[in-house]
This record gives structure tokens, C-alpha cells and sequence, in this order.
């Protein structure tokens, strides 16, 4: 093992304060690199945001489900909503939309058109407030059911139900008549079968 290092120069370099100097400045350039390119992906990533934002703006005021922000983290994204975003790929060029679900993380959509992933976005946006409104729209109909369930029942609703009632018992009545008339029937026919038989 050789206990010397050769630099740039072909000079060898037994200095560590050099050689943490020279680690240093690589690490610096590597990392200026990165956040370059991490800067690009934001840039795109805020150019579509600048072409999504009549459609955020649109969004009704009382729906808090979406976030619509441009993170600055490492990947940056476009968040649309708590578990949607819109991402760059590895190229830098394209745009990743991606969903977290159940069973995993799902690409909605993959492009390198600025367009194309608007309209992917505002259709999903569109489909997540059709989404809210039927669910509310179900809550407000169960509400109103139990509403009236645990209201008393008065006027033509109340005689409609004892009229129904009253039907049913009489229902109830004529089977039960048939019921007994077809023992009394049966009876009668094997008692005279019995008497036939003995004489």
C-alpha cells in the first residue's frame, strides 16, 4: 500500500489538510450539480403549475382536499392532493404523475408534453370534486332518511300504515281459515275412509 497520493499535478501529496481541501471542493462541484439539476426539475415542474393555476383557482373554496403546492424537497413535485403528485422522471424531461394507494404507488400518467399532463391533472382534479360531491350527496340523503325514520308518523302517512296493517291482519286471517278448514277437511275424508274399511 503506498502512503503517498498523487494530485492533479503528478505531485505527490502526503498533506491532509490538501487532501480534505481537494475532497471538499469535488463534493462542493458534485452537489452545485446537483441542486442544478434539482432547480431545473422545479422550474418545470412550476411551469406546469403556472399552466394548472385557472384550474386551481377554479376549485370550489369550501373543498380543502387539494394542495396544489410545488414541494422544494429532493425529487421536487407538484402536489395535487394528499397522495397525487406530479414528479420529474430521470431524464429531467418528463413529468410523472403518481397516486399512493392501497396496494402501492400507481403512474397515472408518464409525458414529456407540458399540455398533456395539464389536462391529466385538471381531469383527475375534476373526477376527485364529482367524487366528493355524490359522497356528500349520499351522507345528505342517509341523514335525511334517518330524519324522517325517527320522526312520528301523523296524518294520511299514519292511516295508510293502519290500513296496511289492518290488510295484513285480515290476510292473516283468511290463511289461517283455510288453514283449519283443510284439517277439518282431511278428518272428514279419512274418518270415512276408516268407516268404509271396517264395515
Amino acid at each position: 500500500m503506498t502512503d503517498s497520493y498523487e494530485g492533479a499535478e503528478g505531485k505527490n501529496v502526503r498533506s491532509l489538510t490538501d487532501a480534505i481541501r481537494r475532497v471538499r471542493t469535488a463534493e462542493a462541484e458534485r452537489s452545485d450539480v446537483v441542486v442544478e439539476l434539482r432547480d431545473a426539475e422545479k422550474a418545470r415542474l412550476e411551469l406546469l403549475a403556472d399552466e394548472l393555476r385557472s384550474v386551481f383557482a377554479e376549485v370550489p373554496d369550501d373543498n380543502e382536499t387539494f394542495l396544489f403546492t410545488v414541494s422544494g424537497g429532493t425529487p421536487p413535485r407538484l402536489w395535487v392532493d394528499m397522495t397525487a403528485f406530479v414528479a420529474m422522471g430521470r431524464d429531467r424531461r418528463t413529468f410523472r404523475f403518481l397516486k399512493d394507494t392501497r396496494i402501492g404507488r400507481t403512474v397515472i400518467l408518464e409525458t414529456t408534453d407540458v399540455g398533456d399532463m395539464a389536462d391529466c391533472v385538471t381531469n383527475y382534479v375534476a373526477e376527485r370534486i364529482v367524487e366528493r360531491e355524490r359522497a356528500l350527496e349520499g351522507d345528505w340523503l342517509l341523514n335525511r332518511i334517518r330524519r324522517d325514520e325517527s320522526k312520528p308518523k301523523t296524518g294520511p302517512a299514519k292511516l295508510t300504515e293502519a290500513a296496511t296493517s289492518l290488510r295484513d291482519n285480515q290476510n292473516l286471517g283468511w290463511v289461517a281459515a283455510a288453514f283449519l278448514l283443510g284439517i277439518l277437511i282431511g278428518a272428514i275424508v279419512l274418518f270415512g275412509w276408516a268407516w268404509v274399511r271396517v264395515s
